[in-house]
Order: C-alpha cells, then sequence, then structure tokens
C-alpha cells in the first residue's frame, strides 16, 4: 500500500500533462477504524507543487487543484493490484478457513477480477483549516495505538464499553457506545499491533530520506523562504520554556493574524500541565 501510493503521486505527479514536478509526500499507516475494526489505509501530506525536472523552478499546482483524483485511482488500483499478484506468486500471502482456496493461483485471479473493472476512491483535498491542522491530526496517531483512554468508558462483567464514530450517521446520532467481551477487545487491538521495527510513517520524493536536506534548501530557496529555528518550535514546549528567565533580543516575535499587532507570551505551560485561573479579585467567592 505504501509502495502503490508513493508510486501514483510520483508518476502522475511527474506527467506534464498534469505537473510535470518531482513532488513529495509522507505518508501515515492507520489500520483501524473508529470501531478497532481492521481498516488499513494511509493517509498523505504532500505539498501543492513541486520541483521541476531541472531543479531551477518551483511548480505549484493550480488553487484548489492538486491532481485529477479519477487519474490517481485508475493507477493506483493497477499499481496495487500488480503487487498483490507479485505477492501471492511468490508465496508472500497467506489463507485461512473459507479462504484458503484463494491460494491457488486461478482462484485468486478469479477473485481479483471483479476489482480491476470497480472505480476506486481516492481521497484527495486541501486542508479546510490549513497545513498545520493537518498535521495536528496526524500526530495524534503516530504513536498511540487503535484507541486512546478518554474513550474508555467502563470495564464491569459484561465486557469494555468505549465510545466510537458511526461515520454512516449524521451529526449527534454518529457518537454510540459499544461493548465488547474482554476477549474481543483484546482480540480488536492486538490487531493494530505493528511488528518490531516496522515503520508507519514513511517518506518519499523530495522528502525522502536519502536527499531530503539538499532538496527543502533548494525548494525554500525558488520559494525565498527561510527555514524555522528549532528553538523558535520549543521554547514553549515543556519546563525548560522562557518563564521567568530574561528575555533575549533576538526572540521570535508573534504577529496578530488579525491586526498584524506583536503578540507578547505572557505565560507558558509544561505538558499535562492545567493552565492557573487569574486571581479572583477582592470579595469575589
Amino acid at each position: 500500500m505504501f509502495q502503490a501510493a508513493a508510486e501514483t503521486l510520483r508518476l502522475i505527479g511527474a506527467d506534464p500533462k498534469h505537473l510535470g514536478a518531482r513532488i513529495g509526500v509522507t505518508l501515515v499507516l492507520h489500520t483501524w477504524g473508529s470501531a478497532m475494526t481492521h481498516h488499513p489505509h494511509v493517509h498523505g501530506i504532500v505539498p501543492g507543487g513541486g520541483l521541476s525536472p531541472d531543479g531551477q523552478r518551483w511548480i505549484a499546482c493550480r488553487p484548489g487543484f492538486f491532481l485529477s483524483v479519477r487519474v490517481l485511482s485508475r493507477l493506483f488500483r493497477r499499481l496495487f493490484l500488480e503487487q498483490l499478484c507479485k505477492a501471492h506468486e511468490a508465496g508472500q500471502l497467506q489463507f485461512f478457513a473459507e479462504h484458503q482456496g484463494l491460494s491457488e493461483k486461478t482462484a485468486f485471479a478469479a477473485w481479483l477480477q471483479p476489482l480491476r473493472q470497480c472505480e476506486w476512491v481516492v481521497y484527495a483535498k486541501r486542508p479546510f483549516a490549513g497545513p498545520a491542522a493537518v498535521m495536528a491530526y496526524l500526530a495524534r496517531y503516530t504513536h498511540r495505538v487503535a484507541i486512546a483512554n478518554s474513550r474508555l468508558i467502563a470495564l464491569d462483567e459484561h465486557g469494555v464499553t468505549f465510545r466510537w464514530k458511526d461515520y454512516r450517521a449524521k451529526e449527534r446520532a454518529r457518537y454510540k457506545t459499544m461493548t465488547l467481551t474482554a476477549d474481543e477487545f483484546i482480540r480488536r487491538f492486538l490487531l493494530h499491533v505493528l511488528p518490531a521495527g516496522f515503520h508507519r510513517i514513511r517518506h518519499y520524493g523530495l522528502i525522502a530520506n536519502t536527499r531530503r536536506k539538499d532538496n527543502l534548501q533548494r525548494a525554500r530557496e525558488l520559494l525565498m523562504q527561510t527555514p524555522a529555528k528549532e528553538e523558535d518550535t520549543l521554547r514553549l514546549s515543556g519546563p525548560d520554556s522562557d518563564e521567568g528567565k530574561p528575555q533575549c533580543q533576538d526572540q521570535p516575535t508573534y504577529v496578530c493574524p488579525d491586526c498584524g499587532a506583536p503578540m507578547v507570551v505572557v505565560d507558558s505551560f509544561a505538558r499535562r500541565q492545567l493552565p492557573r485561573a487569574p486571581p479572583l479579585s477582592s470579595g469575589a467567592r
């Protein structure tokens, strides 16, 4: 899935009929749905453009449009099914119970045939709340498996009860509770525990590990952007923040997005630390 998704984006992005640029992509693997069922899929973060083949220009995509989802879906279908067939021929796939017959080449080919005819869906859209919102969304799942503690409601003689979201329902009806036996809850959870050494986050194209530094530097030069200072991103991250320390002259300035006036950091909070309420005025309770 990783290889098929990355190759699809790379090939269509490099095609002059679509974008004609060398693009980059970060793919993050998710294997679960809200009810902890087996639902493997990858989320991709892709810049809105890429470097020209000669590296002399930054080619931006059209506003609100990146690549044709129909073209992406059909190429992804072909690449994914080709790799699935190669894995079957190499004996890398295992089948059990009622699916054991698919170990035969002819049976497996017949099972795949309808999948070659139907349309596959690739979801591609610009982030509604900006790139930072997408990064924040994916960051919540990079080091967490299947379910957060906040969704657990009870553990009793009936089993484990937790909250889940039914995406087929609408609005408030989406939010439901489910109770599973302890054995079934553990079985579903273990479906999503990855093998040791497996990388759930992978980078391709411009941001592949081998040439990432040089490619990003070139992209910044063409876009006339400067890299963010590491200290700017870390100064509010924990107990080593600048609270109570002398302020340096080169302290970063935060600008209000509405009026453009400089903003002043008045306090910072360590991870998992709750903010303190303002002091009560005299006579208040």
